[in-house]
């Protein structure tokens, strides 16, 4: 490997080390809670029994016991085997889905490999690899990555399906960032022709408009990663404040609170592909909430990453609470199934629903 080579790797593995650190110690979510703004009728005859209640789901043909998905974290760096480790053997012991994060950096580094492939030492019965669409387009830094990349990324995790995540929030904050995105939806339409493919945003929400351009490949489900949770912005912005790049410091501040929120674009690109509600869910309520209005699945990753952090115990914990409070909302809503959930009634409200009188006009 050239020295240029190692050097880039190098830079790849600092920045995702800085990501862990600060998603962990940092305060990165927007000043309003958007899935409080959906509100779930209660019903004071429920007429079922606490412990009836059926949590499990199919996705992508995958049975997971309950509707959650322990949403991409890391990889690519030393502790991140650890972490995935710690969340495979999770996902595992109570049957959830899984995603890991960025895979690129293992593919150009295969020693790197280990921090991803980890979780195939466990049952897992939905695993998500993981690309960004940025690397899959001709940047100034080099080629993109082609199919057999996709199939690289796939194989090293065992994966059912592969995530091309949509990232540009970030890059554009990034000083290293990867800006070219002409011709992202052919590269998606590519994969997808070949390959069990999912578009997954990082942040800032997917409109109605990109749902529909989306629709139009063969790619089989989308993770809307809205505005509400960890704001890869904010992220960004303490990176470029630690190595004072006032210039991206300023960048990242006035995108912070960037993007579509969460339970706007679950509605919004309901477009008859299965959702993943992710951004911003802190408890098995949102869960329920995020059912109600559209969401085959939901997506956490910000409230789990301090638990993982402590270890299995901590995190087993922090799993079986949000469960404890999915099977709550549903007993109060009266709701059996998961099935019986999605059409429990609920109201959207707040600044979310002046969005959707806005955008669904």
């Amino acid at each position: 490997m050239m020295e240029g080579e190692e050097g880039h790797d190098r830079v790849i593995e600092r920045r995702k080390n800085d990501h862990i650190d600060i998603c962990a110690n940092e305060d990165l979510s927007p000043g309003y809670y958007y899935w409080d703004d959906v509100k779930l009728v209660h019903r004071s005859l429920p007429e079922i029994d606490l412990d009836e209640i059926d949590t499990t789901v199919t996705l992508f043909g995958k049975k997971l016991s309950a509707p959650i998905v322990i949403s991409a974290m890391t990889g690519g760096y030393g502790k991140a085997r650890e972490i995935n480790r710690v969340l495979g053997s999770v996902a595992e012991e109570y049957g959830l889905g899984l995603g890991v994060g960025s895979q690129r950096a293992a593919l150009e580094n295969p020693e790197l490999a280990d921090t991803y492939s980890v979780v195939k030492d466990f049952d897992i019965p939905l695993k998500i690899a993981n690309l960004g669409l940025p690397q899959l387009v001709r940047q100034k830094s080099g080629e993109p990555l082609g199919l057999e990349d996709g199939e690289s990324a796939m194989e090293m995790i065992g994966a059912d399906i592969l995530a091309i995540h949509l990232n540009y929030l970030q890059e554009v904050v990034q000083p290293e960032g990867d800006t070219r995105a002409r011709g992202g939806l052919a590269a998606i339409g590519r994969f997808a022709s070949k390959l069990p493919v999912i578009a997954k945003e990082t942040g800032a929400g997917i409109s109605r408009e990109t749902a529909l351009e989306l629709k139009k490949t063969k790619l089989l489900g989308l993770d809307i990663g809205g505005l509400g949770g960890t704001s890869f912005s904010a992220v960004e912005y303490y990176r470029a404040r630690m190595a004072q790049d006032t210039t991206r410091e300023n960048i990242g501040r006035a995108f912070w609170d960037w993007g579509i929120p969460s339970p706007v674009s679950v509605v919004t690109a309901n477009v008859g592909l299965p959702i993943i509600a992710t951004g911003g869910l802190r408890t098995g309520l949102d869960v329920a909430r995020a059912l109600c209005i559209g969401a085959s699945c939901s997506g956490m990753a910000g409230r789990l990453l301090p638990s993982a952090l402590k270890g299995r115990d901590m995190l087993e914990r922090e799993v079986q609470t949000i469960i404890d409070e999915l099977k709550a909302a549903m007993f109060l809503v009266g709701s059996s199934s998961v099935g019986e959930l999605a059409s429990a009634h609920a109201l959207v409200t707040g600044r979310s629903r002046e969005w959707l009188d806005h955008v669904m006009e």
